[in-house]
């Protein structure tokens, strides 16, 4: 069995398992571009990537790792906040992927924040198919990550146990507020 440390390995595992060849998936915080690139290796060339960022930044990084794999055709990257993906978007989504907080060497000074993440996941509940997942990776360790695990968690707490199914990972052993990963399958559309 493969070791697995990281709460972004968890959440590629949880993902591979639901997504398939000619899906649609959405990277919702571009960041250094792997979740992009595990999303397009998954959907491979006939599925779509939307891949969401404010930051030029990110969007240039995650264009460089697309182009070292061969991929990208099948990814569109948007320069706008995720809490617009219904501008973006009106068709069922098969995986959302979030991994909130702020560019890994980019400084902390911009971060996602509870209100747009809140707004977003919102309409990622609307658009998720049946059967479909989205990942959300917190990171409490920063105050602003606090803020949102302590907003989004009662979210998915309060989600109708008839529509969806919410898990929440994190670390028992590990100290200074490790990241933590909340997974949402949609299993009904009542």
């Amino acid at each position: 069995m493969t070791s697995i440390k990281k709460a972004t390995q968890i959440a590629h595992l949880l993902v591979s398992q639901v997504l398939q060849p000619g899906d649609l998936a959405v990277d919702a915080t571009a960041g250094n571009g792997m979740d992009s690139v595990f999303l397009a290796g998954q959907v491979g060339p006939k599925g779509q990537v939307y891949t969401f960022d404010i930051q030029e930044e990110a969007l240039t990084l995650t264009a460089s790792k697309l182009k070292e794999h061969n991929m990208g055709q099948q990814v569109t990257l948007i320069r706008d906040g995720h809490e617009k993906l219904s501008d973006y978007i009106n068709e069922p989504v098969t995986a959302f992927m979030y991994n909130l907080g702020y560019l890994p060497g980019g400084g902390s000074r911009i971060t996602t924040r509870l209100d747009t993440t809140l707004r977003s996941i919102q309409q990622a509940l609307v658009l998720l198919k049946m059967g479909g997942i989205i990942t959300v990776i917190m990171y409490p360790g920063h105050r602003e990550g606090k803020v949102e695990k302590d907003g989004l968690l009662p979210v998915f707490n309060s989600l109708p146990t008839t529509q969806f199914v919410a898990l929440h990972y994190n670390y028992l052993n590990k100290s200074n507020d490790p990241p933590e990963l909340v997974v949402v399958q949609k299993v009904s559309s009542e």
